[in-house]
Order: structure tokens, then C-alpha cells, then sequence
């Protein structure tokens, strides 16, 4: 996300990855400026199903489906991802994209071995999510506010 003249600067907050075997969801909380993220999971197919992002107290969520697969015991990049949000209107998207960026998946490598030294000169493969390309209406996800007018219908 670049540079904007908003009120609140949009962010990632989460999101969700789905394994399509065994039905067991992943949920990666993106909490600090940290670029990288390493989340040890078995291999099988997955997909991107959800993402979360929050403009100052507002949340908003889009769905996706984008695949990839990991194998079973090898390391695997899966490119770097980048999110690009329209301005705030009705009927906004999310675009997410994923390249294979040589300086990103390096960085990467050094990340996980500084972590991890017993992964030291394991072989990485890069598999980028399918497709590298996708766009996703985003859909306010605030909870309602919790007055009793509110809710009048229930009376």
C-alpha cells in the first residue's frame, strides 16, 4: 500500500490460509512493519481465502481464492504479496498480486535461517499462488454498535 491522503492509513490485519485437504484454516495476524512471514504448515494445496484490513476503527474484509502448493518436507517461498485497496466508496475493491521478487525471497532466506539455524542450507522452492492475480470486493465487516435502539425490530 503507497502513499495516501486518507484519514486513517489502511493495513493488513490478518489473513487467512485454508488447507484444501484437510480443511484446517491458518490465520496469519500481521502486527508489526516485519515483511516477512514464516508459518510452518504441512504440505498439501492451499488457498488465500480471506483478507482483513482495518482504516483507523473501521474493518473491512475481502474474500479470494487463490491457490498454491506446498510441499511436503522442503522450505517454500511463496512470492511476495501485495495488496492495493481503492479509496474508500461503495463498491471498492482489494487487488492482491504475487511476484517472485529475487531481493524479497533472499531477504527471506536470511530471515528464516537467522530463526531457524538447523534450516541452514536446506534448499528452497518458490511456488507463486495461482492466480497471481485477483481482485475481491471488500465488505464491512464492524459489528453492529450495541445500543438498545438500535435494536427496535427485535421488540
Amino acid at each position: 500500500m503507497g502513499k495516501t491522503s486518507r484519514s486513517y492509513e489502511p493495513r493488513v490485519r490478518f489473513f487467512e490460509l485454508m488447507n484444501l485437504q484437510t480443511n484446517e484454516r491458518f490465520s496469519v495476524d500481521v502486527g508489526s512493519e516485519d515483511k516477512v512471514f514464516m508459518l510452518p504448515v504441512p504440505g498439501g494445496e492451499y488457498e488465500l481465502t480471506r483478507v482483513q484490513i482495518g482504516e483507523g476503527p473501521f474493518l473491512s474484509m475481502a474474500d479470494y481464492a487463490t491457490r498454491f502448493d506446498v510441499a511436503g518436507e522442503q522450505l517454500t517461498y511463496v512470492g511476495t504479496w501485495r495488496f492495493g485497496i481503492d479509496t474508500p466508496r461503495y463498491d471498492r475493491m482489494m487487488v492482491f498480486s504475487a511476484v517472485h521478487d529475487l531481493e524479497d525471497q533472499a531477504q527471506a532466506q536470511e530471515a528464516l535461517f537467522a530463526r531457524y539455524p538447523a534450516l541452514n542450507g536446506q534448499a528452497m522452492g518458490t511456488v507463486l499462488p495461482s492466480p497471481t492475480e485477483a481482485d475481491a470486493r471488500l465488505y464491512e465487516v464492524m459489528p453492529y454498535p450495541r445500543y438498545q435502539s438500535y435494536f427496535r425490530r427485535h421488540f
